[in-house]
Formats: C-alpha cells, sequence, structure tokens
C-alpha cells in the first residue's frame, strides 16, 4: 500500500487533514467517498480534482466511494454560492446520475477484488426517511449555534438563506453517517469548501454514535496563475461529455495552459510518478517553446476522458490548422471538428450563387467579407503573396474563387498573412 496522504502532499492536493488520519490510512485498506453534484447530465473538468482523488485513494490500496447526491441535489449546496440555486426534479437528476456514472466508470476500477470502487445515490436512503425522522433522529444532535458557524452559513447572513440550504450541512452530514454504519466508510473527502459540511458529519457519528474514527480530508480548490477560474474557457465550462466539449477543444484547453499552470496541473490530473514530472520538468524548461508539459497532460488526460483515438485526432487536426496542410486534410475532418478548430475565427456569409461562375478574389476579400477596408489593400496584398485560400497562396489579382474550391460543399479558409485566419460560409 502506498502512503496516500503523502502521495497527495507532494501532487500539492493536501488542504486540510484531520489528525489521526494518516495513521489510520496506514493500519490497512479504508473505504472512503466523495460526493459529486448532479446538477448536470456531465462531469466537468472542475470535478477532476475530486475524480483523481478518488483515483488515487485506490491506487493506494483503499476503496473509493463516489457518492452522487440524487437527494442532495434536490437541496443545493450552499457552499461558495451566492444566491440560492434552482432545484431539480427528479427525472432530471435520475438522468444526469446515470450520465455521471458513466464517466466515473473510465476513471475508477469496479472490478478488482476488495478495493473495487463503488458507486452509491443518497437518494436511495433518503426517499424512505419522513421530515419528522429525519429532524428527530438527525436535528437534535447538531445545534443551531455549530450550524451558524459555519462559512458557508455566515457568508450568506446579508444577503438569505432558505431553510432548505440551511439544512444541507445535516443531509450531508447524515451521507456520513449513513456510509459509515453501512459501507464502512471511515473517510470523506472533497474540496477546501467542503470542510464545514464534511466535519458536520464526523460530528454527528460522535454525537449520535459515540464514533471516534471518522475522519475528514480535503483538497484545494484549483486557481489559475492570471486568477481566471480553472475548467472555464470564454465560451463557458469544460466538460467531459464529447457532446458538450468535443475532444478537439478538451485537448486544446489542455494544450493552451500557461507554463506557470501546466507544472501545477501535470502533478494534479496525471498519474505519473515523480520522477517521470521531474524529467518532463527538467525538459519542459531546456525548451519550453515545445511545451513538453502541456503536450505530456494533454496526452494522458485526453486519452483517459475520451480515447486513444480521439488524441490522434485532435493532435491530427491541430497540426492542419499550422502545418503545411491542404483543402483535402480540412475536407478529411468531421464538420463538428472542422468548425471547433475555427471558433473564434472571424467568419463571414457571403451567396452561395455567386460562387457558381466565379467570383472576384478581390471583390470577396474586399467588399463581401470585409477582410480588407478596400480593394486597394487587397490588391496589394495579395501582389506580395500574402493572400491564400483554403491554404494555397494567391498572387493574382484577377482570380477567381468559384464553387469547386468549397470545403465540404460549404466553406472557404481565407489567409491573411501567416497568423489571421478566416472562415467564409457559402449559404
Amino acid at each position: 500500500m502506498k502512503n496516500f496522504v503523502e502521495e497527495l502532499k507532494w501532487r500539492g492536493m493536501l488542504h486540510d487533514v484531520m489528525p489521526g488520519t494518516e495513521e489510520m490510512l496506514n493500519k490497512g485498506m479504508v473505504s472512503g467517498y466523495i460526493g459529486f453534484d448532479p446538477t448536470s447530465d456531465s462531469l466537468g473538468v472542475g470535478n477532476l480534482v475530486q475524480i483523481m482523488t478518488l483515483l488515487h485513494f485506490q491506487k493506494s490500496g483503499h476503496k473509493p466511494v463516489a457518492l452522487i447526491g440524487g437527494a442532495t441535489g434536490m437541496v443545493g449546496d450552499p457552499s461558495g454560492k451566492s444566491a440560492e440555486r434552482n432545484l431539480l426534479n427528479e427525472d432530471v437528476l435520475n438522468q444526469n446520475v446515470a450520465c455521471q456514472k458513466k464517466q466515473l466508470e473510465k476513471f475508477l476500477d469496479f472490478n478488482c477484488g476488495a478495493n473495487s470502487a463503488e458507486l452509491v445515490n443518497n437518494y436511495d436512503w433518503f426517499k424512505d426517511i419522513s421530515f419528522l425522522d429525519f429532524i428527530r433522529e438527525v436535528g437534535k444532535h447538531i445545534s443551531i449555534n455549530y450550524m451558524m458557524a459555519k462559512d458557508s452559513v455566515k457568508n450568506r447572513l446579508e444577503t438569505g438563506m432558505s431553510f432548505t440550504e440551511f439544512t444541507y450541512q445535516l443531509v450531508q452530514g447524515f451521507d456520513f453517517y449513513h456510509l459509515y454504519h453501512n459501507k464502512n466508510c471511515k473517510i470523506q473527502m472533497g474540496g477546501s469548501d467542503q470542510w464545514g459540511n464534511i466535519v458536520t458529519g464526523t460530528e454527528l457519528l460522535r454525537r449520535k454514535s459515540g464514533v471516534d474514527d471518522a475522519f475528514a480530508l480535503t483538497t484545494p480548490l484549483i486557481k489559475k496563475a492570471d486568477g481566471t477560474k480553472f475548467g472555464k474557457t470564454e465560451s463557458g465550462n469544460v466538460w467531459l461529455d464529447p457532446k458538450k466539449t468535443s475532444p478537439y477543444k478538451f485537448y486544446q484547453f489542455w494544450m493552451n495552459g500557461s507554463d506557470a499552470d501546466v507544472s501545477t496541473f501535470i502533478k494534479i490530473f496525471s498519474l505519473k510518478s515523480r520522477e517521470e514530472i521531474e524529467a518532463l520538468e527538467s525538459e519542459h524548461a531546456q525548451a519550453p517553446h515545445l511545451r513538453v508539459l502541456q503536450k505530456a497532460l494533454a496526452e494522458e488526460i485526453t486519452t483517459r476522458v475520451h480515447s486513444a483515438e480521439d488524441y490522434k485526432a485532435a493532435v491530427e487536426a491541430s497540426g492542419i490548422l499550422f502545418g503545411n496542410s491542404t483543402a483535402e486534410a480540412f475536407a478529411s475532418l468531421s464538420e463538428e471538428t472542422f468548425l471547433d478548430i475555427f471558433d473564434g475565427v472571424p467568419q463571414f456569409t457571403i451567396d452561395k450563387s455567386e460562387l457558381e461562375s466565379g467570383l472576384g478574389l478581390v471583390e470577396m476579400m474586399a467588399e463581401k467579407t470585409q477582410i480588407f477596408p478596400s480593394k486597394g489593400e487587397a490588391r496589394k496584398m495579395i501582389a506580395a503573396g500574402g493572400v491564400s485560400i483554403n491554404k494555397e497562396k494567391l498572387m493574382d489579382v484577377e482570380a477567381k474563387v468559384n464553387a469547386s474550391q468549397l470545403i465540404n460543399n460549404k466553406y472557404l479558409i481565407a489567409q491573411k498573412g501567416k497568423k489571421n485566419y478566416f472562415l467564409i460560409i457559402a449559404e
């Protein structure tokens, strides 16, 4: 067995840990759990820290339990929230739970013997508990003073908090109580914003059952060096579901990581050993422009979340844009990947019928699309060899563009200089 706490420490994944936790874990196999919010039908890269925590937990010889909060999702966790969230109905929650389970199965081994991972849904044990039973059996053990002292409550007192949200920590605390007695879970883990909710569980176990061997451990909340939120791009969340975030965009998210961030991220999101990561860091330091760390992390995590084939396709698609590619190479891409590559690139729409008899290159670049502010500037740039259509340089100012040049019968890729791309859509 590996020392789980030491593993988290060197990876920068340890924030708070209850005294005695490491000693308890080093005695033998232990069951531990982390809860996941079921408010979406996909987990995002923001959830990967907790998924990797469970993965390291399992690789250290312990039994990971992933709790999907079908019941707590109906209440809404106030931690880190400035306003109450919309509550989801049972059908939506069930759909979300099923989708997230499939994603977790890509990381955790659910069939490896004694420490096989297990997935539970707290709706299964909450659905038969009445309100009166809950406040009598759980509520009486935790004082209002104790609950009011939690940051998740104090931070919301000015803006207001519903009774529903106020009771959230009791509901999460009961999860730990239930899993301790029914699944022998001795430790609950989560992000640092969950510390208050987690220790409510250890406190409930102590007061209601006299338990003194329930422990808590949290990981730091990941922040990017530039202060922006990890897991988001200009277009929104980065999801694990390929329908929400394509493998190409997922790959590019990791490739676009700054040097300041990637040295942190590769320790957290990679399973490479300390020696392997230090060797990559040394190689990266000698030639930062080769982006060794970004490539290593992007390969490992894209392959794990999607597949080796998706990773290879993402690399090839990336090379197409920046390499010496042809129109045929672009035509070989799926339309989704093609559009992903040009996401954020200025786009113009022209009438497809104008291409049937041939549209003057100068007219198209200066009047139909405004890629150039004037025909004179367009002619000058074309004559100087600074204009390409579908990666083919055109130097004849009298050249015409016709429908046969359309990629997938719809697109033209215009280039002004080396780095300025434009997508022309013929409709």
